[in-house]
C-alpha cells in the first residue's frame, strides 16, 4: 500500500510517500513559506531533485497540489497517477483525552479535533488545515487518518497524569499531563522488543527521545505509564530553547521585577531558555559541544545539566516501573551524540547498566551499545515517526 504522510505546520508542510509493504520511502520533501513566497523541495531516489523558490502556494491546498504534481511528474515522479495513493496519514499534535489511538478521519473526528484546539492552539489548527486541504484536493474517497502525538500516553494512570491542583481544573478544563513524541516512543519501543527478541508485553523500557525537543517515557508492557512532557511540551528536561521543569514562583518573581506579561514570560521559557539560555551560545547541541571543547564553561554546564536531567528521569522511571530491562536512545542527540549517551549512562552502574565504549561509538544506526554482560541493555534506535504513521494509516485504511 502506498501512503502519503503529511505533517502540516502553520506555514509549512512536510511530506513522505511510503510503500508500507516494503517500508521504502519513495519520495519526500517540504513545502515552506506557504502564503508568503513559497519554497518547494522534492527528493526521490534516482530522480532529479527539485529545490524551487517563489512557488505559488497561497494556501495549503496549493502546497498539496504541488506535492501531487511532483509525485506524478513523468520526469521525476514515482507514481503514474494520484490513484496509486491509497491513503493519507496526518501527524496531529494533540488528541486530548478524545483519542487513545490513531483514527480514520470523518466529520465526527474533525469536530473533535476542533474541540481540542484550545489544548494546542499553535499546532492543531495547522494540522486541521492540512487535513482539509488533502480532502479538497484528493477528494473524499481517499482515506485520511489522524495519528496523534499524545495518543500513546493515554495509557498513563491517574497517579501519573494528574496535577496536584484543585481537581475541578482537570474536570472542567482538562488540565493534566498529556505527553508528546508518542509516535516516536511507540516506534522505538516496538523496535527494541524486536531487537531483544522478546515480547514487548514482558519488557520494562525507558525511551529517551533527545533532541532540540526532548522527552523521556516509561513504557511497561508496551504501554506508556509516565512521560516527562506535560500539559504542554514545555515540561520536563531542559531542551534547545525550552526551560523544562521550573518552580512556577520564578515566573511571578521575574514578571514583577522586569515588568513582563504572561506572553512575554512564556516567550522566555519557550524560546530563550534551555541549553541556549544557560550557554548563551546556541540551541544546537553540536555548537555546544564545540564550545565546550574550546573551554566554554557555560556550554559545558548546559550539556551537563541536560545529561543530569536525563539521568534523573531514568532513575525515577526505573523506580516507578520496579525495574528496567532496556534504555533506548533516539532522535537527533540520542542517535548522534556518543559523548552525551556515555555521560547519561555514567553513574547508572548501580542499576545494572554497563556501557561498551566501542559499540557506543556510532551514529544513527540500530545497535546494542551496552556491554555484553550489562544487566540492563542500552539501545540506539533511530526513530521513524513517518513509518509509524504510514503503518497505522495502512492498517486503518484496509
Amino acid at each position: 500500500m502506498k501512503v502519503l504522510v503529511i505533517n502540516a505546520g502553520s506555514s509549512s508542510l512536510k511530506y513522505q510517500l511510503l510503500d508500507t509493504n516494503t517500508q521504502e520511502v519513495l519520495a519526500k520533501g517540504l513545502c515552506e513559506r506557504i502564503g508568503i513566497d513559497g519554497k518547494f523541495t522534492y527528493k526521490a531516489p534516482g530522480k532529479p531533485t527539485v529545490d524551487a523558490a517563489d512557488v505559488s502556494m497561497p494556501t495549503h491546498a496549493e502546497a498539496i497540489q504541488a506535492v501531487l504534481t511532483a509525485l506524478v511528474n513523468p520526469n521525476g515522479g514515482v507514481i503514474a497517477s494520484m490513484k496509486e495513493i491509497d491513503a493519507v496519514g496526518h501527524r496531529v499534535v494533540h488528541g486530548g483525552e478524545t483519542f487513545a489511538c490513531s483514527v480514520k478521519i470523518d466529520d465526527k473526528v474533525m469536530a473533535a479535533l476542533e474541540e481540542n484546539v484550545p489544548l494546542a492552539p499553535l499546532h492543531n489548527p495547522a494540522n486541521i488545515t492540512g487535513i482539509k486541504a488533502c480532502i479538497a484536493v484528493m477528494g473524499p474517497d481517499v482515506p485520511q487518518v489522524g495519528v496523534f502525538d499524545t495518543a500513546f500516553h493515554q495509557t498513563m494512570p491517574p497517579v501519573a497524569y494528574t496535577y496536584a491542583l484543585p481537581y475541578e481544573y482537570y474536570e472542567q478544563d482538562k488540565v493534566r499531563r498529556y505527553g508528546f513524541h508518542g509516535t516516536s516512543h511507540r516506534y522505538v519501543t516496538q523496535r527494541a522488543a524486536d531487537m531483544l527478541g522478546k515480547p514487548i508485553e514482558s519488557l520494562k523500557l525507558i525511551s529517551c527521545h533527545l533532541g532540540n525537543g526532548s522527552s523521556i517515557a516509561a513504557v511497561c508492557g508496551g504501554k506508556s505509564v509516565d512521560t516527562s512532557m506535560g500539559f504542554t511540551p514545555l515540561a520536563g528536561l531542559p531542551m534547545g530553547t525550552r526551560s523544562g521543569d521550573i518552580d512556577a514562583g520564578v515566573m511571578e518573581y521575574l514578571m514583577n521585577k522586569h515588568g513582563m506579561d504572561i506572553k512575554e514570560m512564556l516567550n522566555v521559557l519557550n524560546k530563550k531558555s534551555g541549553v541556549q539560555g544557560v550557554s548563551g551560545v546556541s540551541s544546537d547541541f553540536r555548537d555546544l559541544c564545540s564550545a565546550r571543547d574550546a573551554g566554554n564553561k557555560r556550554a559545558e554546564l548546559a550539556l551537563d545539566m541536560f545529561s543530569y536531567g536525563v539521568k534523573k528521569y531514568i532513575g525515577a522511571y526505573a523506580a516507578a516501573m520496579g525495574g528496567v530491562d532496556a534504555i533506548i536512545f533516539t532522535a537527533g542527540v540520542g542517535e548522534n551524540d556518543a559523548q552525551q549517551r556515555m555521560d547519561i549512562a555514567s553513574g547508572l552502574e548501580f542499576m545494572g547498566v554497563k556501557m561498551d565504549a566501542d559499540a557506543n561509538n556510532i551514529r544513527g544506526k540500530e545497535a546494542i551499545i551496552s556491554a555484553i554482560d550489562s544487566k540492563v541493555k542500552v539501545l540506539l534506535i533511530p526513530t521513524n515517526e513517518e513509518l509509524m504513521i504510514a503503518l497505522d494509516t495502512a492498517e486503518l485504511a484496509k
